[in-house]
């Protein structure tokens, strides 16, 4: 399976981080790096919806994780074998692609056993054995195929049934005595140039007679033989030549190794890895939701590099990142954020610029490599701007970033203050959310002298219809602080209107009892002039820590 990088920003993403992966994947793929695509690793909020509604752009894959997942470490599918080859055919597909194994299909194309040599020994011990008598799995179609052989006359030819095998070596008399006790009617009957034998076997209603040297039946006995209903073929290989090969007639199907599970694209290496050791030749078939063949993964597999690789956008701290990113190699990083305690065992681009948004990075690096922007990406790419510089009102808005909105304005034909307007009036639908959904669509998780807490951010122009649902508010708070053992979990809500905040709060008393700022109800307090979390709050908020830490 071709290696895909997949481009994502932070946990529960906000309009900046969806839209900076969708940019930036389009980027990569006009550079003719193929295998980016844009992700995210939460759900979308309102806004990020109309935005991309409205531009007709693809919304981001939706990630739930990067847990270490079987997909993540096959190659390309591999050759599969249909149930109703022979066994012949098989091995010999099986030499020449160089493969250990072969999943085994149905006619539909999906798996039903696993052919490896250690299966096919055990069949060939089992069925070659001159201390028992055996019955081989075969229709007449699967013995004219192997042998090459020519079809005189056909009676139930698709029928698979289990026959032995007799050859007429031994006198007539003697002949004639064994096959009576083998039930004729179920017998392969491999015969030379014994024009005796030939009518005898037709006579007695044989499953088939099976020619060698290419002789043909004596006058009449074709006929014969098709009133009987009896299978004559004309092998061209001697008796000893045609015995061995009826061996591999056999429908492929009816010796495959049913002990390897199917198991699925998605499930993780932590499921398979017990399976994977027990398994025959040491590898397990991959399945689709469908039950199709995806591939094979083999114990040597999970020592070699996964066939993912991340670029991060939009934040460079591993907390914030999606479940599972440190099993991967990460190419890039591009972010407006303060540093946290990243760090790689390789070489990477990083870029962290002081701007107000992401999109603002994306879009000059554009600029930057001369590549076109199409007027759908710098819509919503003038959006990202907008959404996470609080229509350029923001503390943390700086020169770039108008710059870049103006760039973009005039590339998208769109009205800044206009867009921001529209922007707002779906951003206000966020206070009718359930709480904990609006508490968890844009929280970031923060570590301080080995403390972590949270803050989530939700931008509207009516902050006291959240002030109006504390309760509900307090409750989804205490629950996610509860849950995760955090010092404290906490809502920032920014009036865009008056460019203050209220700051919700919930969490140890420890750290609690050093919050001093003005409130407007309990627990709720007044920020006034704050309304960027990473700028003006997380500081603040470090420096409370700090102080309780202390006393």
């Amino acid at each position: 399976m071709e290696k895909r990088i997949y481009i994502i920003g932070h946990r529960n993403p906000d309009t900046d981080s969806v839209v900076s992966a969708a940019a930036y994947a389009r980027l990569k793929q006009a550079q003719g790096i193929h295998n980016c695509f844009a992700a995210r690793a939460g759900k979308i909020n309102p806004q990020i919806e109309y935005i991309f509604n409205r531009f007709k752009v693809p919304v981001p894959e939706y990630l739930p994780d990067l847990i270490p997942k079987a997909e993540y470490y096959i190659s390309d599918p591999p050759a599969v074998v249909s149930a109703d080859a022979t066994v012949w055919e098989a091995l010999e597909q099986l030499q020449q692609g160089g493969a250990r194994v072969l999943p085994i299909v149905d006619a539909d194309g999906k798996y039903q056993s696993m052919l490896h040599y250690k299966i096919f020994a055990r069949y060939i011990i089992t069925n070659i054995n001159p201390n028992k008598k055996s019955a081989f799995s075969v229709s007449i179609d699967h013995l004219v195929k192997t042998l090459r052989a020519k079809a005189v006359t056909l009676s139930d030819n698709r029928e698979v049934r289990k026959s032995p095998i007799v050859v007429a070596a031994s006198y007539t008399k003697y002949f004639m005595d064994h096959l009576e006790a083998e039930n004729p009617e179920n017998a392969l009957v491999i015969v030379g140039d014994r024009w005796d034998v030939h009518e005898f076997c037709i006579k007695r209603k044989v499953r088939a007679l099976i020619l060698t040297n290419n002789l043909e039946l004596g006058p009449g006995l074709a006929e014969l033989a098709k009133e009987n209903h009896v299978s004559v073929i004309s092998s061209p290989y001697d008796t000893s030549s045609t015995a061995m090969l009826i061996v591999y007639s056999a429908p492929v199907g009816a010796i495959g190794d049913d002990s390897a599970p199917l198991v699925h694209l998605t499930d993780t290496i932590k499921k398979i890895r017990e399976p994977l050791s027990h398994a025959p030749s040491r590898c397990l078939p991959i399945g689709d939701d469908e039950g199709r063949i995806a591939g094979v993964i083999f114990e040597g597999d999970l020592i070699k590099e996964p066939n993912i690789e991340v670029i991060m956008v939009d934040h460079n701290e591993m907390s914030q990142a999606i479940e599972g990113i440190e099993n991967y190699k990460i190419l890039e990083v591009i972010d407006h954020h303060r540093l946290g305690n990243f760090s790689t065992r390789y070489p990477i681009t990083f870029i962290n610029k002081v701007v107000g948004a992401t999109c603002t990075i994306i879009t000059n690096l554009y600029r930057e490599q001369h590549v076109p922007l199409e007027k759908d990406t710098a819509s919503i790419l003038l959006c990202g701007v907008l959404s996470d510089t609080l229509a350029l009102h923001s503390a943390t808005t700086t020169d770039t970033d108008r710059e870049t909105a103006e760039y973009l304005s005039g590339i998208s034909g769109l009205d800044i203050k206009q867009l921001a307007q529209d922007m707002q009036s779906v951003v206000n639908q966020v206070n009718a959310l359930p709480a904990e959904e609006l508490v968890s669509m844009d929280m970031k998780e923060y570590s301080e002298q080995g403390i972590t807490f949270s803050v989530s951010q939700i931008e509207t122009d009516a902050p006291q219809a959240i002030v109006a649902r504390k309760e509900e508010i307090f409750a989804a708070l205490e629950k996610s602080c509860s849950a995760k053992g955090l010092l404290f979990s906490a809502l920032l809500v920014t009036d865009v209107t008056a460019l203050d905040s209220l700051f919700f709060t919930a969490g140890k008393k420890s750290f609690t009892s050093q919050l001093h700022f003005p409130q407007a109800d309990d627990g709720i307090y007044i920020l006034k002039e704050i309304v960027s979390r990473k700028k003006q709050l997380i500081p603040l908020l470090a420096e409370l820590i700090e102080k309780m830490m202390a006393n």
